[in-house]
């Protein structure tokens, strides 16, 4: 069997960068057990409820849901375990000191399978206020409707 190349996407947490400023982003691996793999790679998850906390110099993502493997027997996990994310002992303190900070929260953005292995794109977020909601919608909508007056006059040109 070939290796696997490239990035396949699994799940992406879409509310995430709507409800938050996203200010770093970290690409980190995962402690899972077989039948995790394999729901995974089934393209089953939900990242909706995640978020990251920091205990003891080590990171751990909750509230995933990674639903039980379909053809799994006693061994199977359970769907909304903590799990453990593994990354450098630097970027962990660093991540530390700065969620400490007022307003400041670590969210889990995409979960996706990196040539072979699965990988979680983790970020270091600041909640917005609903005001800042409004203004990333509103700046959106302009920009596409500039999009779509622009492309009716390359349209209207080319006829």
């Amino acid at each position: 069997m070939a290796k696997e190349t490239g990035r396949k996407l699994i799940a992406q947490n879409k509310k995430a960068r709507h409800d938050y400023l996203i200010l770093d982003t970290y690409e980190c691996g995962l402690v899972l057990t077989g039948t995790e793999v394999k729901s995974l790679r089934q393209g089953r998850a939900s990242l909706a409820d995640g978020f990251i906390q920091i205990d003891g110099h080590e990171a751990w993502l909750h509230n995933v849901h990674v639903p039980e493997y379909s053809q799994g027997t006693w061994t199977n996990h359970t769907a909304r375990r903590k799990r453990k994310l593994l990354m450098h002992r630097a970027e962990i303190d660093k991540l530390e000191s700065k969620s400490q900070e007022s307003g400041h929260t670590i969210v889990p953005l995409a979960l996706y399978f990196k040539d072979g292995r699965a990988k979680i794109e983790i970020a270091l977020a600041k909640g917005k206020k609903e005001y800042d909601k409004r203004q990333t919608l509103r700046e959106k909508q302009d920009r596409r409707e500039t999009d779509r007056a622009v492309a009716a006059v390359k349209r209207r040109q080319r006829a």
